[in-house]
């Protein structure tokens, strides 16, 4: 298997959230509501999955090997460019938590904020995978032997392996922390 296989995987399962995101945001020009949890849900996912695991194996583990080649001027632009563009999803991403935020605390200008976070990052990432499933993965291959991607595959898999217990360690922490923390959770889970 190719390094780039598992991350072209991962681009599908993204795709897909990103196709709900649409949706979501394509539904509330006719509501000028968007549903706090469905909002948590995105945030979550796009932490957790498109960035943590995602954007993590890339920066940490590929984008670090090639880091070391001989990348032509080109290729280093891209992947420079591919980091920025991590860089955008993530500042984004906490914007739309504080937007959520003030939704929660009966803002009803913030929905306007939502809305717009939401649709840059579905902007952003059909573009961002695009450059790196049809340009800047073939040509990343180029640099690595065979051996190589098998390591940066192993490396992979036991950086997946470490996320569950990073992801659900956090979850716990969280639950410890204020009683202002769990009344919110509280919140949320309760049945109207």
């Amino acid at each position: 298997m190719r390094v780039r296989g598992p991350l072209m995987v991962e681009h599908r399962l993204i795709e897909r959230m990103i196709a709900l995101i649409e949706c979501t945001v394509a539904q509330s020009q006719e509501t000028q509501m968007i549903a706090p949890f469905f909002v948590d849900t995105a945030v979550d996912f796009i932490t957790v999955y498109a960035d943590r695991t995602h954007h993590g194996k890339e920066e940490n583990i590929l984008f670090r090997d090639l880091d070391k080649k001989s990348l032509s001027d080109t290729d280093r632009r891209f992947m420079k460019e591919l980091i920025e563009e991590h860089v955008v999803a993530r500042k984004t991403t906490k914007a739309l938590v504080v937007a959520n935020a003030r939704c929660r605390n009966g803002e009803s200008a913030a929905i306007a904020a939502v809305k717009s976070h939401l649709r840059t990052l579905a902007d952003l990432y059909p573009k961002h995978i695009q450059k790196e499933d049809e340009v800047f993965f073939p040509a990343s291959c180029a640099y690595l032997s065979d051996e190589e991607e098998q390591a940066m595959l192993a490396e992979f898999w036991e950086f997946d392996r470490k996320m569950i217990h990073e992801k659900y360690k956090s979850v716990v922490q969280g639950l410890e922390g204020t009683g202002e923390q769990r009344s919110t959770l509280y919140f949320l889970l309760s049945p109207l």
